[in-house]
């Protein structure tokens, strides 16, 4: 980023110093391509909700339908979207939208499989891969979403991957005329350099052995990620259980973070199944980057203490 930062101007620009920087964004997103193993085009954004909004609202197409347990940023890029259900018919008219890891319980969508099913039909399909860039393999979909600051990138940028720029209707302006605003150098050099370090400061077996630690509490919905969790207290309410561990320094969060300042139930815990008095206790861990295995031992111990 401090490299961005000293080669930064306008990537538009004609001129000696926009044509360097041009050189400098491109070499970041063949980069982040090159990383992900995606071979189809890359729009860079100010992070997953933009790259979201761009994908709904510029897909080529008519319906939208969206899976019951999509991010928040999802339902306020597409208000009027259908909820998925399974027995909608599908045409080459519908993008289909389904998160690959969940934000909240660290479910794994089977994406790949419902691409495989709708193909056919000629389903644009559109994925949210903010939670699992980076960590897992990305999902077989027209349109992928990720976001930097998950990986350990900078906040700020984002990427909307598609396979073809023929599914999407251009606005004008930057990145090819798909998105307007100049675009975030620094931040796109930092992503790329983020990618490739895949720098995680515990291991599979650590994640595995915190994971055993916590089960009894955690609510288990399909095949799960090792580095979200959604824990359940026997009788203390999440907002509390959200004040009592700040207070032995742990950042956690009732919910996904865009939405965990209301008190409201968890519309993804809800969509899940969730009974209402266990929703109420329960609280999302999210492990980052540069966790390490020190606090996710002292993290083990203060539930244990707590529950």
């Amino acid at each position: 980023m401090e490299e961005g930062f000293d080669i930064w101007a306008n990537p538009s620009s004609p001129h000696a110093e926009g044509r360097r920087a041009r050189a400098a964004l491109e070499d970041a997103r063949e980069r982040i391509k090159r990383t992900l193993g995606w071979e189809g085009e890359l729009i860079f954004t100010s992070g997953a909700s933009e790259a979201l909004w761009i994908a709904l609202n510029r897909a080529k197409v008519e319906r939208r339908i969206v899976s019951a347990v999509e991010h928040d940023a999802v339902f306020r890029a597409a208000p009027g979207a259908e909820i998925f259900t399974g027995d909608e018919p599908l045409d080459a008219r519908t993008l289909l939208a389904v998160q690959h890891v969940n934000s909240e319980t660290g479910t794994i969508n089977p994406v790949s499989d419902m691409v495989e099913t709708v193909r056919d039909n000629g389903v644009i399909t559109l994925s949210d891969c903010a939670q699992s860039a980076g960590k897992l393999g990305l999902p077989k979909a027209d349109m992928l979403v990720v976001s930097a600051h998950k990986f350990g990138g900078p906040i700020g940028i984002g990427a909307l991957l598609v396979r073809d720029f023929n599914l999407l209707e251009p606005v004008g302006g930057h990145e090819r005329g798909y998105r307007q605003g100049t675009e975030n150098l620094p931040g796109a050099m930092g992503m790329a350099a983020a990618l490739e370090a895949d720098e995680w400061r515990t291991t599979s077996a650590q994640r595995a052995a915190f994971a055993d630690r916590v089960s009894a509490q955690r609510l288990t919905i399909g095949e799960q990620v090792d580095y979200i969790f959604a824990l359940t207290h026997p009788s203390i309410s999440a907002q509390a259980l959200l004040i009592r561990l700040d207070a032995m320094g742990f950042a956690v969060s009732a919910g996904s973070a865009c939405s965990s300042g209301t008190l409201k139930k968890s519309r993804v815990l809800d969509a899940f199944g969730v009974p209402d008095d266990v929703a109420a206790r329960t609280i999302r861990v999210s492990l980052g980057w540069n966790t390490t295995p020190d606090e996710l031992d002292r993290f083990a111990q203060s539930w244990a203490s707590l529950a």
